[in-house]
């Protein structure tokens, strides 16, 4: 079970998952040996199961991300679940329910890039596209 502190823990590393121990303690008054104890208790239960970086994508040449919803054709499923995350351009993927079997998180270069991948993915479905405008970070949002 996770305790009230450990959920503090949890927001804490949410918001900059590079925060020390020592920092992390200060804010909810516990030692720094505490705070790891628990963090390593935390990613032992698997209740931390990675940390992640952001990317800033247009800095890295890819100034055009898009959503992509793919229904995959019969016969073709599991050939494409084991093939879409080698593409480089897909930063997240999901299995998900409804008309649409997949949904991406893509990082393409410009509109000629995201042709030649929707090109490539006409092979195993039918794609719809999303261009994302931007990003709201939560705070924002409530």
């Amino acid at each position: 079970m996770v305790s009230e502190i450990d959920k503090e823990i949890i927001e804490i590393l949410k918001k900059n998952a590079r925060a020390s121990f020592a920092e992390i303690g200060r804010k909810i008054a516990l030692s720094p040996s505490s705070v790891r104890e628990r963090v390593q208790k935390l990613e032992d239960l698997g209740v931390i199961k990675a940390y992640n970086i952001k990317l800033n994508h247009a800095m890295l040449g890819s100034g055009l991300e898009v959503f992509v919803m793919l229904k995959i054709f019969d016969g073709k499923l599991n050939y494409i679940l084991s093939e879409i995350t080698t593409y480089p351009e897909v930063q997240e993927v999901f299995r998900i329910t409804g008309p649409y079997n997949i949904h991406m998180r893509v990082a393409l270069r410009d509109q000629l890039h995201l042709q030649e991948f929707i090109d490539e993915l006409i092979k195993y479905g039918s794609p719809c596209t999303y261009l994302i405008l931007s990003e709201l970070k939560k705070e924002e949002v409530l």
